[in-house]
């Protein structure tokens, strides 16, 4: 298995974790060889990179709009 970083890149973080899955499922069956295990490994923590940063994004954004309706929420409390 090649590992393509701009089709990691592309796929959403729900493939990303399938992918992953899938590696770990066929790490765990002891049945692979070096070479296969080194290339399973490798792919593996592309994938790990690629959802870790896919949920960093998201939690960023989360924040940004947590912060956004923070002011609002104070404002109107104070209104009411």
């Amino acid at each position: 298995m090649s590992i393509e970083q701009n089709k990691i890149n592309e796929m959403s973080f729900e493939e990303s974790l399938k992918e992953l899955e899938k590696i770990v499922e066929r790490l765990s069956t002891g049945e692979t060889s070096l070479d296969e295990l080194l290339s399973l490994y490798e792919a593996g923590v592309a994938y790990l990179k690629h959802c870790q940063s896919r949920l960093g994004a998201a939690e960023a954004k989360i924040k940004i709009l947590s912060e956004q309706l923070s002011p609002r929420l104070d404002t109107e409390g104070n209104n009411g």
